[in-house]
């Protein structure tokens, strides 16, 4: 397994690949997870060389400390990795390696995509992504990279990213992983204290429930009893439910056949902030 932590020791080994290799790109922040090795195992078998970037990129949180407690144990991120494929390349920049001196997000119009859920809630997030999705795509020029679907509004605005740039590589949303009770993997999951996490399965539960409901209620509904459920539950703080088309993240006001839909949560347990999504036909 290759280490490199410059843009130039990179691009240069990257360059030193025949054309015919097809590359293969795995966006992370480290604290790696069974959900992000899913993601690699499929790059490594669907392309001929797999870059896996660990960066945690400081101009998509909003919270500056969220980002402070943000884990970064990249020996055992290493680890991990060589266990899954020993020809991955790791790509470790710095904060300075990526940004210079300029820590500072481009300004994206993303048709909407960003105005709602998450972006309602996080300021600026969404530029952050896009600025350091941009810079990873253009530097490692990948056939495919993978996105996981727990960050499912993420997913649909890297795809308009690509759009909008014009950047000629096929994104790739993988299936959510979760936890044996169902909570979607997280490296945010690793701050709950062990009664939290076993009580955090209740937001996968109702988003289950939820989805049955779907077939027989108005969204409103839907979103109503969601709220209600939330409501009884002391652990749990609900920020958000909404259902919105997948494709343009509208949220849903009458239901039509041809469309498919989503429903997205977000919540605390403890101060740890937790986010979900179902397809709900």
């Amino acid at each position: 397994m290759l280490l490199i932590k410059t843009r130039k020791q990179l691009k240069e080994h990257l360059t030193s690949l025949d054309e015919k290799d097809s590359i293969g790109l795995v966006p992370t922040m480290g604290a790696l997870h069974i959900g992000h090795t899913a993601l690699v195992k499929r790059a490594v078998q669907e392309n001929s060389v797999v870059v896996v970037t660990i960066f945690v990129n400081p101009t998509q949180f909003n919270n500056p400390k969220d980002l402070e407690n943000y884990p970064q144990p990249l020996t055992t991120d290493l680890k991990i990795l060589r266990e899954i494929a020993d020809h991955i390349i790791v790509f470790a920049p710095s904060v300075e390696v990526m940004y210079a001196e300029n820590v500072k997000s481009v300004s994206y119009d993303f048709d909407g995509l960003d105005q709602v859920m998450e972006g309602a809630f996080r300021d600026g997030h969404f530029n952050g992504v896009g600025t350091i999705v941009e810079a990873l795509l253009t530097l490692v020029e990948p056939t495919r990279a993978y996105f996981g679907e727990k960050d499912f509004q993420q997913l649909q605005i890297i795809k308009k990213l690509t759009e909008i740039r014009n950047i000629p590589v096929e994104i790739i949303g993988c299936p959510i992983v979760r936890e044996a009770n169902g909570l979607a993997y997280s490296s945010r999951n690793e701050r709950l204290s062990k009664n939290i996490r076993n009580e955090a399965s209740f937001i996968y539960k109702t988003l289950k429930a939820a989805k049955q409901k779907f077939g027989t209620k108005s969204a409103i509904k839907v979103k109503d009893w969601v709220t209600k459920q939330f409501e009884q539950h002391e652990d749990l703080k609900l920020e958000y439910i909404e259902i919105a088309q997948a494709d343009t993240l509208k949220p849903m006001i009458r239901k039509h056949k041809n469309i498919k839909y989503r429903a997205f949560i977000a919540v605390y347990a403890e101060d740890v902030r937790l986010i979900d999504n179902i397809a709900l036909n």
